[in-house]
């Protein structure tokens, strides 16, 4: 009887600790959802949104992947607060979004919505961030280091935007998250 107490015991140690584990695995990586199911998410629970947009044959895109993206601390933040997007802006797969349908456009070798979201200046990488209910749009063409993209996603993500000029918080701000090597 008391060898049996313990293996009760040692196996709800393993139990807790395999959540734990299970939990901590799931911040490993951004979970990036589509534009209908983020779409869905924002009517139980809005959240701000990051969409990276990007293309296949981007090297800056794939770098920012495997640096900006792939940071620890970023990932848990975007995770928590922001619904986050990764969009191919050439993908010929027709995107429902906002009650439309965006087509691909031979004419201009795009995604329709990326040319919306982009205001038309076609760059890449380009991050996206909106506030609630998908408004506020703010394009953010080129490559982000983790530090451009903390203070971007803090400024946004906290709603300091809406009580302070950006100069005045790029001024104040002291980046904390360190960038992989």
């Amino acid at each position: 009887m008391k060898y049996m107490k313990k293996i009760i015991l040692l196996l709800c140690v393993l139990v807790a600790v395999s959540h734990i584990v299970s939990a901590a695995d799931t911040q490993k990586e951004i979970h990036w959802i589509s534009f209908e199911e983020a779409e869905a998410r924002m009517k139980q629970q809005p959240k701000k949104v990051i969409i990276d947009v990007y293309t296949g044959w981007c090297g800056w895109c794939k770098v920012m992947d495997r640096k900006t993206y792939a940071n620890d601390s970023l990932i848990r933040y975007v995770n928590e607060h922001y619904y986050a997007i990764k969009f191919d802006a050439e993908q010929r797969t027709p995107v429902k979004f906002m009650g439309k349908t965006w087509n691909y456009s031979q004419q201009n070798k795009v995604n329709d919505l990326a040319v919306e979201l982009m205001r038309g200046r076609m760059s890449y990488p380009t991050t996206i961030f909106m506030d609630e209910g998908f408004t506020n749009a703010q394009p953010m063409p080129g490559y982000l280091e983790v530090f451009q993209m903390e203070s971007i996603l803090k400024y946004l993500g906290g709603d300091h935007h809406k009580s302070m000029p950006w100069t005045d918080w790029q001024h104040n701000f002291k980046a904390q998250w360190m960038a992989a090597k």
